[in-house]
């Protein structure tokens, strides 16, 4: 998980919108300094084929987030203009040497290697196949083996690293043992509402219940990161930092890198702050 760059802080995919550079209620943070995407290596927001409605709409885009005591539940849907829009009016303004970007694609296996193809083109520092949604159809969470040959197909076409976001609800173990010599790590995608909350209607169950994430997502998400290091040696990604002392622990549980996601719908200065924090103690622990 190098390829010349270092990926121990990562942004969830969507956190930072489409270009690293944040939602515009995101912008004054970055003005002010309490947020620098620059400190991490940024997923941007999921991309298809073609473009997609979604629950999300600009002129609300809130409306398909609730937030919740300890963690957000969102119900997005994988919103995304298209990835033909992100090659024309997003990739060719890419610098990673200013903000490292990873894309994010979803599709069919044929689709992947297509935008695969597409997004070689650009100056990216990883490629993630994003295999998890919670607010998509139900076969992209059971099919293990079309998620083993979109990423067979990915790796045959990419010249980016591969990283597989994965599920709670996954078939694990197949789908580990299909992709193990494929992918340079895994990530970890929100928890779906039933599974948190299994008697219990979601805020937003007239868009299909959404995806937990979060404090609420650690039980969830936690275990898999505990159980994915046992499995393989590919590096794991450690999601659901809600408070400082998350990152330490997820260490200890064996990740190799840390993602901050729907911490920046509560508290957006939180991962900057977090990660200068962290990179000082390390400083001090080398001394």
């Amino acid at each position: 998980m190098s390829n010349n760059h270092s990926f121990e802080y990562m942004v969830a995919s969507g956190a930072l919108a489409f270009d690293g550079e944040g939602w515009p209620w995101e912008k004054p943070l970055k003005l002010v300094g309490l947020l620098n995407p620059a400190l991490f290596t940024v997923v941007i927001k999921t991309l298809t084929r073609q473009p997609r409605q979604g629950n999300h709409r600009w002129y609300n885009p809130f409306r398909c987030v609730r937030l919740l005591p300890g963690g957000v539940v969102n119900a997005v849907g994988l919103t995304n203009p298209g990835i033909e829009w992100w090659c024309r009016e997003v990739g060719p303004k890419v610098d990673s040497k200013k903000i490292p970007l990873v894309g994010s694609i979803l599709g069919e296996p044929y689709e992947l290697a297509e935008m695969v193809r597409m997004l070689n083109d650009f100056d990216l520092v990883g490629l993630e196949i994003n295999a998890s949604c919670p607010n998509t159809n139900d076969d992209l969470l059971t099919n293990a083996a079309k998620i083993v040959e979109g990423s067979q197909v990915a790796k045959s076409e990419s010249r980016f690293p591969i990283i597989l976001k994965l599920s709670v609800v996954h078939d694990v173990e197949k789908i580990v043992t299909g992709v193990s010599e494929i992918v340079e790590a895994f990530s970890i995608n929100s928890v779906p509402w039933r599974v948190v909350f299994p008697n219990q209607p979601s805020p937003l169950e007239h868009f299909g219940g959404g995806g937990v994430s979060g404090k609420l997502a650690q039980p969830y998400t936690w275990n898999l990161v505990s159980k994915l290091t046992r499995m393989s040696s590919v590096p794991v990604i450690g999601p659901s930092v809600w408070e400082f002392e998350d990152i330490q622990k997820l260490r200890c549980l064996g990740a190799k890198a840390i993602s901050f996601g729907s911490i920046f719908l509560r508290y957006p200065w939180r991962p900057t702050l977090f990660v200068r924090r962290d990179m000082k103690r390390k400083e001090v622990v080398r001394i």
